[in-house]
């Protein structure tokens, strides 16, 4: 089936758009933290890090619920055209940054880039029900999360390459610009299919129509739980991705090298966990691996606490790849973060198919904006709490904070077990 969707013109345009955008969105983001965690020390990396996570999640607060309307109203496929376009000039901004070497101009682009990954997700998730059958949604899932997830190591590790000072930057400039015109033009594959509620009236009052998506939401019980798992492992996710690199730096003093292999492993991770839950689905959708897949994020983020919990490596310290992964300590923790990952690759890709499964086909967009919007939330909440735990008021670690995570996992996975299985 994988396959064969990969073929199909049903999926084949919206799956290589998806991929390329995120790949632009990350390689703006890790080039910003790579250059904020090797050029400006590491007295604020942590915050500036996390404040960076919170400012590309910010615009899905804000603008998800207009997205769902807008998703809902017109045609998918033209709504991600006049994205894509958008994309372009924003990633003009970003080649601006790198041209002139302005961290204030990489932190508006991250912001635009935010912004159009909160209008392009109800367009994504919502379109595939549309060209899709039931039984094809956990592989069409999974693929999109693979294809995210490929496309975060690729433009995780372009973004820390690019930081290097022997890397011109006119070259990541026409980079940046090449991948932008590349989305565009998949984007023109994506078969239109009219609106599914070609009447709806969109909302001048953005946070009016967010508030409103939020309650229909909590009043449709089978797809609000679902949607509040979906928003914790964002939470995970987002809150995990802002301190592992900060950790394993601090712990090992690995270099550049070193911080794109683990981006890697985080990546490859989601990409396999996703794959094998569309192959443990085998055309159901069901939830039962979901409270397993909670406890393993849990385990192996303990284990990520333990191993990054030790002496602070050498100040000013880089540590190949070579000299990393030669000692059992570095393999252990490139283990942990791909465990990580791929227990979140087999929690979320069941999830978003129940609720794409269980919405209605006129409301499906903003339903799936509803539950973006709540993920977001969760998202901001973390990463701002993170960052004032990390601060000087409370000078937590990133290995205490990691373990707090996991014991998060473990209750979350008890509720998941209690409200949503046994349900």
């Amino acid at each position: 089936m994988f396959l064969a969707l990969l073929r199909s013109p049903r999926f084949a345009g919206l799956f290589w758009c998806q991929f390329l955008s995120a790949f632009n969105d990350n390689f703006v983001r890790n080039l910003l933290a790579t250059l904020v965690l090797f050029r400006l020390g590491e007295t604020n990396a942590g915050a500036l890090i996390t404040l960076a996570v919170g400012i590309f999640i910010l615009p899905s607060v804000v603008l998800s619920g207009l997205a769902g309307e807008w998703a809902d109203a017109y045609d998918k496929a033209c709504v991600a055209r006049r994205l894509k376009i958008g994309e372009i000039f924003v990633q003009a901004i970003a080649a601006a940054g790198v041209w002139f070497g302005a961290l204030p101009l990489l932190y508006v682009a991250l912001f635009g880039l935010g912004t159009i990954a909160a209008l392009f997700g109800p367009v994504k998730y919502g379109f595939l029900p549309e060209q899709l059958k039931t039984e094809e949604l956990p592989a069409g899932n999974a693929l999109v999360e693979a294809a995210t997830f490929l496309a975060i190591l690729f433009g995780l590790v372009a973004g820390a390459l690019a930081a290097n000072r022997s890397i011109a930057p006119t070259i990541v400039a026409a980079q940046l610009m090449l991948i932008a015109i590349a989305a565009y033009a998949a984007s023109l594959f994506i078969p239109t299919r009219g609106a599914a509620a070609p009447g709806l009236r969109i909302h001048r009052n953005i946070l009016g129509s967010t508030g409103n998506l939020l309650r229909e939401l909590l009043a449709e019980v089978q797809l609000w739980r679902p949607g509040l798992a979906v928003s914790w492992f964002w939470l995970t996710g987002a809150v995990a991705l802002s301190l592992v690199p900060v950790a394993v730096r601090k712990a090992t003093g690995g270099g550049i090298g070193v911080e794109a292999a683990i981006s890697g492993f985080f990546a490859l991770g989601i990409g396999i966990g996703s794959l094998a839950a569309a192959e443990f689905a085998r055309g159901r959708i069901t939830l039962v691996w979901v409270p397993t897949a909670t406890l393993g994020m849990a385990f192996f983020l303990a284990g990520l606490a333990w191993s990054t919990h030790a002496i602070a490596a050498a100040q000013g310290s880089d540590a190949s790849l070579a000299d990393f992964f030669d000692t059992a300590r570095g393999l252990l923790i490139g283990l942990e973060v791909f465990g990580v990952a791929a227990a979140g690759g087999l929690f979320v890709v069941p999830l978003f198919a129940t609720i794409q499964a269980r919405a209605a086909p006129d409301k499906r967009a903003r339903t799936i904006a509803a539950v973006n919007i709540q993920s977001a939330l969760f998202m901001v909440a973390g990463s701002l709490a993170t960052a004032l735990l990390q601060s000087r008021f409370f000078g937590l670690g990133e290995p205490v904070l990691l373990a707090l995570l996991g014991l998060g996992n473990v209750a979350a996975a008890a509720i998941i077990r209690r409200t949503i299985i046994a349900a």
